[in-house]
């Protein structure tokens, strides 16, 4: 139990794959007495990156040897740039070297990259070994550690090569969070918004009410977004596992986003800016579309303004720039993009776009 007394229990429901997301502050410790009751193997690799590991990897490793496990620790360098099949390979070198078998299990500890690249090893290394994830980003607390999503970039795109792969369980330490930068709280911010935006109107209420609590960091607000997220995405997973249709709502905002990222080399803006400016872009061509009332789309910009995103994708990036990277993103089908745009808060819709109509709806946006 968290020395604050209060752990959550969220449950993706997977049949005999479903797993839990334990929520809670100061829960860290208990990492290795979870990974023992689930009779997990005991040879166990550590993939972390270098900044992670300072802060919280002596703490894991203790926590895992107290159990019974042998942990070996792997670092990998931090950032999206290195979200990529090099050091995919080098960490299955890694791992070969530490001996870790069929039996044996990984450990995801850092944030959404570390968590995307330690899932696709582990769907990957000796045709898939077991993996828990412990996210220490609001990012990957409320998204990308849930879900079974794995994957890395390649130069035609982000996150073109991956796998479905989930974890046995998460730990999600909220208490981890108060060592993120101002900057990359705002950022996973971003994510808790979309959240909101396609699924609660009791959630973009909450932001709207207590954003200084939120920005604060304070234990309760906290809590709730994070485990309010993680309870809305597991049970989207439950819905469609594998994004046949609905859980493509998930990609609200991402579509432009990753597009923006891609054209400015992952440099300029963190993974929940570059989705914000693609969340003001949806809203846009969802007003354009007919679909969402001018006053919805007005009160979601005015809660990204409120938590520090930005919303002015810049003048550099041309119109036509922009409609050749989403082109390349693997949301394609048959010529069209899809977009996710909406109707009400909590309602979405899709609407697929060619080429020349995606260029007009940008040019229209601008």
């Amino acid at each position: 139990m968290s020395a604050h007394g209060e752990e959550r229990q969220v449950v993706v429901q997977l049949g005999a794959r479903s797993y839990t997301i334990h929520v809670g502050a100061d829960i860290l410790e208990t990492v290795g007495d979870r990974m023992h009751a689930l009779g997990l193997g005991r040879r166990a690799a550590i993939v972390t990156n270098p900044s992670v590991n300072r802060l919280y990897g002596e703490r894991v490793r203790r926590a895992l040897e107290r159990a019974g496990f042998a942990p070996v620790t792997i670092e990998f360098p931090d950032g999206e740039e290195h979200k990529n099949l090099a050091w995919v390979a080098f960490i299955y070198d890694r791992l070969i070297e530490a001996r870790l078998e069929r039996g044996s299990v990984i450990v995801a500890l850092g944030g959404g990259v570390v968590g995307d690249v330690a899932g696709f090893v582990a769907a990957t290394y000796l045709r898939g070994i077991d993996f828990v994830q412990v996210p220490t980003t609001l990012v990957a607390q409320i998204d990308s550690s849930i879900g079974g999503k794995t994957g890395v970039d390649i130069a035609a795109g982000k996150n073109l090569i991956g796998a479905f792969h989930h974890p046995r369980l998460v730990i999600a330490d909220t208490a981890t969070l108060r060592t993120l930068p101002p900057r990359e709280l705002r950022a996973g911010l971003a994510e808790v918004i979309k959240t909101g935006a396609i699924l609660s109107p009791e959630l973009i209420d909450f932001l709207e009410r207590n954003a200084r609590q939120v920005l604060a960091l304070e234990d309760p607000a906290v809590r709730f977004l994070v485990e309010s997220c993680a309870q809305l995405k597991a049970l989207v997973v439950a819905e469609d596992e594998t994004e046949g249709d609905y859980r493509a709502i998930l990609n609200f905002g991402h579509t432009l986003g990753h597009a923006i990222e891609s054209l400015t080399d992952y440099k300029t803006f963190l993974h929940g800016e570059a989705v914000a400016l693609g969340m003001v872009f949806a809203l846009k061509l969802s007003v354009q579309q007919g679909l969402l009332d001018q006053a919805v789309a007005d009160r979601i910009v005015a809660l990204l303004t409120l938590y520090g995103l930005p919303t002015e994708v810049p003048s550099d990036l041309s119109t036509s720039a922009l409609a050749i990277a989403v082109e390349a993103d693997k949301k394609r089908s048959q010529g069209r993009v899809k977009f996710v745009c909406l109707e009400d808060i909590g309602r979405t819709k899709f609407r697929m776009l060619s080429t020349e109509e995606l260029q007009a709806a940008l040019d229209a946006a601008r």
